[in-house]
């Protein structure tokens, strides 16, 4: 997978526009945030985890960190991400663009309350120069998300 197929697929389903390339990296929170200016909370970074032998993606906001706790009461276990070596061979994208979109078969999706807080959010688009613009309800149209979690911490959840 890549950013062609991520660029294709919303192409055909009429965003295409919203679909970013940049000429800097866009591979971490803040150099997303840097390309795209805006604040680095805004990123939709997309984390990825083995329960037990399944891949798994958990989209949350920027500044939104795993809660060890939150995320063994969800999934059962304690997450385990998977090694950046192996992410490309689970996932179907490469460590940097990693994305919720045009994934491997089996890779389970789940959108993290943190991400509420904004009408629109950024998460990568297929590599490590990429970025799509979305609203909350496109995230969680376009992911097929398996459902909303709350997994994370670090972040100001009051407002949710």
């Amino acid at each position: 997978m890549s950013f062609e197929s991520v660029s294709q697929y919303f192409e055909q389903v009429g965003l295409g526009n919203r679909v970013k390339h940049f000429d800097e990296s866009s591979a971490t929170v803040l150099e997303a945030a840097h390309a795209l200016d805006c604040e680095p909370e805004h990123i939709a970074k997309t984390m990825s985890f083995l329960v037990g032998d399944e891949p798994i993606l958990i989209v949350m906001a920027g500044d939104a960190k795993v809660d060890n706790q939150k995320f063994k009461q969800e999934f059962h276990k304690r997450p385990k991400m998977i090694h950046s070596d192996e992410v490309e061979s689970y996932i179907g994208h490469a460590p940097g663009g990693v994305c919720p979109f045009m994934t491997n078969d089996g890779v389970g999706i789940f959108l993290d309350n943190s991400l509420k807080r904004f009408e629109v959010v950024y998460p990568a688009a297929g590599d490590d120069h990429s970025a799509v613009e979305l609203s909350l309800s496109e995230l969680n149209n376009y992911t097929h998300a398996d459902h909303w979690v709350d997994v994370c911490k670090g972040w100001p959840n009051e407002a949710v």
